[in-house]
């Protein structure tokens, strides 16, 4: 807990997502727009959360749909790059997540110097990708190889897009990954993006893992972040932030404001 605070600099952060266009490569890559468009997009929603006073971004390649579990190198590097043009105007913590590869993810991180990152780390999912098995020691022995011990591993132990087929309830799966596969902090999320993680799923978990950062990841809303936040460590939170609450929209910095000033509220800060 004492290092999860010591990166993000308070108690209960909250990290705004920078969902990145399709890359290079995606069937939904605007070739018309091409780098610059995503790299322009990307720091138009940088800055609305920054300005909105979020406590940590975290880069995403959402919409390199279909998703993959290897995914295209050319999706790597191009986050690399869009990352490295932001660098200059990244003033928080920041973290990664290549969908859903924790080779590349890590690999980006290290590229990216990158604060922590977000996967699927752990258990064995039947999913819309396929059948899902990572390998959270192999990411692990990568991420120290790559000299960035320092980097914080977020475990989203309740993969979107799957089901899980370990079908032992999902705190003692979460405390088991704890005990064998020590991550960081431990992530609870709905069924897809912008889904919400049902709150007595986060009070069971927490109630397991109470000296382990558990965070909501997924479907926190204006009006549900107060609940969440007096059970949960923190929380990522992307599609309530967007035009009309769209996910595929840019932030809004009215919606992201907003959602800030609530958050202050519940933290009992200015």
């Amino acid at each position: 807990m004492e290092r999860f605070r010591q990166v993000f600099g308070t108690a209960r952060p909250v990290i705004g997502m920078v969902h990145l266009g399709a890359m290079p490569g995606a069937p939904l890559y605007d070739a018309g727009g091409g780098i610059e468009r995503l790299v322009a997009d990307a720091r138009a929603d940088l800055a609305a959360l920054q300005a909105a006073g979020f406590d940590a971004v975290m880069f995403g390649n959402e919409n390199d749909r279909p998703y993959e579990f290897d995914v295209d190198r050319a999706s790597t590097a191009t986050m690399a790059h869009i990352i490295g043009r932001l660098r200059g105007d990244i003033r928080v913590p920041f973290g990664v997540n290549v969908l859903w590869d924790p080779m590349s993810t890590i690999a980006l991180a290290a590229a990216t110097g990158a604060a922590f990152v977000r996967e699927i780390f752990t258990g064995t999912y039947a999913s819309d990708m396929g059948p899902w098995m990572p390998d959270a020691g192999r990411a692990m022995r990568y991420r120290d190889r790559l000299g960035r011990r320092d980097c914080l591993m977020l475990y989203n132990v309740s993969a979107e897009f799957a089901d899980s087929l370990d079908r032992r309830p999902l705190p003692d799966r979460a405390r088991s990954a704890v005990f064998s596969s020590i991550p960081d902090a431990v992530l609870v999320s709905g069924q897809i993006t912008g889904e919400a993680a049902a709150l007595s799923d986060l009070e069971a978990v927490k109630a397991v893992l109470p000296h382990v950062p558990v965070m909501a990841n997924t479907g926190v809303k204006h009006d549900t972040v107060a609940d969440v936040l007096r059970v949960a460590d923190g929380c990522v939170v992307g599609s309530a932030l967007k035009v009309d609450g769209n996910t595929w929209n840019p932030v809004d910095p009215a919606r992201a404001a907003d959602f800030m000033a609530r958050v202050r509220a519940v933290r009992g800060t200015s």
